[in-house]
C-alpha cells in the first residue's frame, strides 16, 4: 500500500504510461477470458489455450511493474520489457508446435523455435543495453534468428506440417504465419530507433514504447484468440 501511495500520479497527457496501463488491464483481461474458457475444451486442446492464457498473464504482470518504472523514472522500461518478450515469445512459438502436433510434430521443431526465439531476443537485449557500440551487428544476429523463424512456418517444416493437417489448423497456422511476419516487424523497428547503426540515416531515432506496448497487446491477445478459435471450432468438427 505504500509503494502505491509514494507512485507518481499519471497526467493527463502521458499517453506512453496510458498505453502501460491499458496494456495491462488487456492481457490481464485476456487472461481471465482464456483461464476461465479452459474446461470446455478436451485435453487436445486445453493445453494450447492455457498457454495462451499464461502468455498474457505473464505480460500482463510485466505491464504492471512497466508502467510503474515509466511513472518514476520516465525512461522506456528495457530491462523489464525483454524478461516479459523472454518469456512470452517462446511461448508463443511453443503455440506453433501445440497445434501442429495432430500432423505430427516432432519435439525437434518445438527446441528449434524455442532456440531461435531465445536467441533472437538475447542478442537484441545485448545490442541494446550492454554492447551499445556494435548495436548494428548484435541487431543483425537478431534479426537472422526472426527471419529463420519466419522461413521455419511460411515455408520451412511447420508449414508442411499445417498443409497435411489441413482444415482449421492450417488456417489458425496462416493467420498466426502473418502475425509473426507483419505483427513482429515493429519490434526489429523499434530495435532500429533506439540504438545507433548505420541505420540511423534511414530510420530516425525516438521512444516507441506507444508502438511496442499497442503491438504487445495485439500480438499476444491476437495469438491467443486464434489458437481459441481454432479451439471451438475443432470441437465442432
Amino acid at each position: 500500500m505504500k509503494n502505491l501511495l509514494l507512485m507518481k500520479e499519471m497526467l493527463p497527457n502521458d499517453y506512453v504510461g496510458f498505453t502501460f496501463f491499458v496494456g495491462c488491464m488487456a492481457m490481464m483481461a485476456a487472461s481471465a477470458f482464456f483461464f476461465l474458457s479452459l474446461n470446455q475444451f478436451d485435453k487436445k486442446w486445453r493445453t494450447s489455450v492455457l498457454v495462451s492464457g499464461l502468455i498474457t498473464f505473464i505480460a500482463a504482470v510485466h505491464y504492471f511493474y512497466m508502467k510503474e518504472y515509466w511513472a518514476e523514472v520516465g525512461q522506456s522500461p528495457t530491462f523489464f520489457r525483454y524478461v516479459d518478450w523472454v518469456l512470452t515469445v517462446p511461448l508463443m512459438c511453443v503455440e506453433f508446435f501445440l497445434i501442429l502436433k495432430v500432423a505430427g510434430a516432432k519435439t525437434d521443431l518445438l527446441w528449434k523455435m524455442i532456440s531461435l526465439s531465445v536467441v533472437m531476443l538475447v542478442t537484441g537485449y545485448l545490442g541494446e543495453t550492454v554492447y551499445k557500440d556494435s548495436a548494428a551487428l548484435w541487431g543483425g544476429i537478431s534479426g537472422l534468428a526472426y527471419f529463420v523463424i519466419v522461413y521455419e512456418i511460411w515455408l520451412g517444416s511447420a508449414s508442411k506440417l499445417a498443409k497435411a493437417a489441413g482444415g482449421n489448423v492450417l488456417a489458425a497456422h496462416k493467420i498466426l504465419c502473418w502475425f509473426v511476419l507483419v505483427g513482429w516487424a515493429i519490434y526489429p523497428l523499434g530495435y532500429m530507433m533506439g540504438t545507433t547503426g548505420w541505420y540511423n540515416s534511414m530510420i530516425p531515432s525516438g521512444n516507441i514504447d506507444i508502438a511496442y506496448n499497442i503491438a504487445d497487446a495485439i500480438n499476444k491477445i491476437g495469438f491467443g484468440l486464434v489458437i481459441y478459435n481454432l479451439a471451438v471450432q475443432s470441437q465442432k468438427d
